[in-house]
């Protein structure tokens, strides 16, 4: 897990929140000053939110349950993509799909049905399809992985949501608070805070500012699931050490029998 240095936070203006007129006044106990009509985010609060976070999302993905991102503005979309992308996690960056989480059962027939039209393309059904259906097929997969490509192998909700903007993606924060999903968020000065189970105080508008939050969060997913390896690793050992011992212990016990079955044989000649 990366080191949180206030000082870094600032250089990457992640203490920068809106204008004082835009401000949600839930977001006042974050906020350190005013300056030039701008609200300044008191970074000291916004490290020990990440912290809190950071642990939280540690213990997540060592459980083994993914952590989906959501981030649909043009500055956050292609951050959140490279970053959740590196840990292994799904990410929506396009339009959220109304019901991604209430409806998650429909959402896994159309990643179905993506899978289904790539096993045509390798088994070669989709060349006995005319032109124009194959045309329609093609656009059917091209809709279907922008929307949903990143989330295929989202066989089952997530244990937790990370947001950049809750504002703008208020549908998935809704979805998540209906099915008591964990809510993970950079929130900045002019959003609700209690609408989020882990706040992370901070600039959401600029790219520098949400690629350092999101470096010291993925950070500690990766830390999360390299611990949930090296635990499976340790217990694939123990578990084969103990196959060992108990085969050990049979073949003793067969030797054990056949050894006073040859003495008992012995005493009666």
């Amino acid at each position: 897990m990366e080191s949180i240095e206030v000082k870094e936070l600032l250089e990457a203006g992640v203490h920068f929140g809106h204008l004082t007129r835009k401000w949600d006044p839930n977001m006042a106990p974050y906020i350190y000053m005013e300056r030039n009509g701008i609200h300044i985010i008191n970074l000291y609060k916004t490290a020990a939110k990440i912290k809190e976070s950071s642990e939280a999302l540690h213990k997540i993905a060592a459980s083994g349950k993914k952590i989906l991102f959501v981030a649909t503005k043009k500055q956050a979309k292609d951050i959140v993509a490279e970053k959740a992308g590196a840990v292994t996690m799904p990410y929506i960056t396009e339009r959220w799909p109304g019901g991604m989480l209430t409806n998650f059962v429909t959402i896994r027939k159309a990643v179905k049905k993506m899978a289904m039209i790539d096993r045509m393309k390798k088994d070669g059904t989709f060349l006995t399809l005319s032109k124009k259906e194959r045309l329609q097929v093609d656009r059917l997969r091209a809709k279907l992985e922008k929307n949903l490509g990143s989330i295929s192998d989202m066989t089952r909700l997530p244990g937790a949501l990370f947001v950049v903007d809750i504002k703008r993606e208020s549908i998935a924060i809704r979805e998540a608070q209906k099915l008591n999903i964990p809510i993970f968020a950079m929130v900045d000065t002019n959003s609700d805070p209690r609408q989020v189970d882990y706040v992370i105080p901070s600039n959401d508008d600029a790219s520098k500012s949400i690629d350092k939050v999101l470096t010291l969060i993925t950070s500690a997913i990766a830390d999360g699931l390299s611990e949930r390896k090296s635990d499976k690793t340790d217990k694939d050992g123990s578990e084969e050490k103990a196959e060992k011992a108990v085969k050990t212990e049979k073949v003793e016990k067969t030797e054990k029998k056949a050894v006073t079955k040859k003495v008992a044989a012995d005493e009666e000649e």
